[in-house]
């Protein structure tokens, strides 16, 4: 039985980020996100580096390494045990970009509003 469930955030019109940065991956890199994403289930917020790490303001990166490429997925933990996915970008420099950041915390304060029904 899994402890956490996780959720792909939709914008209000509907689009799923992570699905799309998914789909653009190549076959391999995407197996491996999808099978590092699987690890949530059973451990949750126990997952610590080298798969996930928390970058700030309650904004987390999965990481996720297929041969020189690096992918990350950026998620936070809604209570109820449950993670919801955001967004995802292909790492090419040792920061992660600000904006990802920014962009996750824009989705996260966009799915607790809707979940509040305002």
């Amino acid at each position: 039985m899994s402890k956490f469930t996780v959720e792909i955030y939709a914008k209000a019109d509907g689009k799923e980020p992570v699905n799309e940065f998914l789909y653009e991956l190549p076959d391999k890199m995407r197996a491996k996100v999808l099978q590092e994403i699987r690890l949530f289930s059973d451990f949750g917020n126990e997952l610590r580096e080298p798969y996930s790490k928390l970058l700030e303001d309650g904004i987390y990166e999965l990481r996720a390494k297929q041969g020189s490429d690096i992918s990350r997925v950026l998620y936070f933990f809604v209570v109820g045990r449950k993670i919801i996915l955001t967004n995802g970008f292909v790492k090419k420099t040792q920061k992660t970009p600000e904006s990802k950041i920014e962009l996750a915390k824009k989705y996260r304060d966009d799915y607790i509003h809707r979940q509040k029904g305002e």
